[in-house]
């Protein structure tokens, strides 16, 4: 079986980490605290605009990707998973926020830091994708099984065609249908992969 695991959200707790970051900020530059928790990008949480934002990811879009801690148990789960004989992809838009932060880094640098950071917290794959941020298509293209993804736009695309393993999030707590499969915890989802939940056919 071939799973698609996404990074932002998924390997990493994005969520908290734009709170607390956000929070500084938003303070510092704006005055401004949280005003909806639930957003999925800075200027939704702090009713800001896309320029804050921008410049929020141009403050600490590298520090982010280099320090950002890895979800508990992570690594170890999809070593089992590929003890399993999966394959698995690790499917990303990370640096897409670049088309609006150009001065942030190049791509070349952005997708070192990547395999660099996966490395470092011995985080197993097959294949490394860097996506636009739609990933219907990529899921298609590699023919994978299960996607384990936050964004909600992606839960609702992909969940069309293959199932979905949404990591729970404040921003994605209202998503739900056929073929979405809610987890809170990394072994949450190693337990849902080994009730078949998710079943086994692949795309055609």
């Amino acid at each position: 079986m071939r799973i698609g695991i996404d990074i932002d959200g998924v390997l990493t707790d994005i969520e908290s980490w734009q709170l607390d970051y956000g929070s500084k900020f938003y303070y510092d530059n704006y005055h401004k605290g949280i005003i909806n928790y639930k957003g999925y990008e800075t200027y939704e949480i702090f009713d800001s605009s896309k320029k804050c934002d921008d410049l929020f990811w141009m403050k600490y879009f590298k520090e982010y990707s280099i320090n950002i801690d890895i979800r508990r148990f992570a690594s170890e789960v999809i070593k089992e998973l590929k003890k399993r004989e999966n394959e698995i992809y690790i499917i990303t838009a990370r640096g897409s926020f670049l088309f609006n932060s150009s001065d942030t880094m190049a791509k070349e640098e952005n997708d070192n830091i990547v395999k660099n950071w996966l490395d470092k917290n011995d985080v197993y794959y097959d294949k490394l994708i860097f996506s636009s941020e739609d990933k219907l298509d990529v899921c298609i293209q590699n023919k994978i099984d299960i996607m384990i993804e936050d964004k909600v736009d992606n839960i609702n695309k992909i969940s069309e065609i293959i199932p979905v393993i949404c990591y729970h999030a404040g921003y994605n707590e209202k998503c739900s249908g056929k073929n979405i499969y809610r987890v809170y915890t990394w072994y949450d989802i190693l337990l849902l992969i080994d009730g078949g939940i998710c079943g086994k056919d692949r795309i055609n």
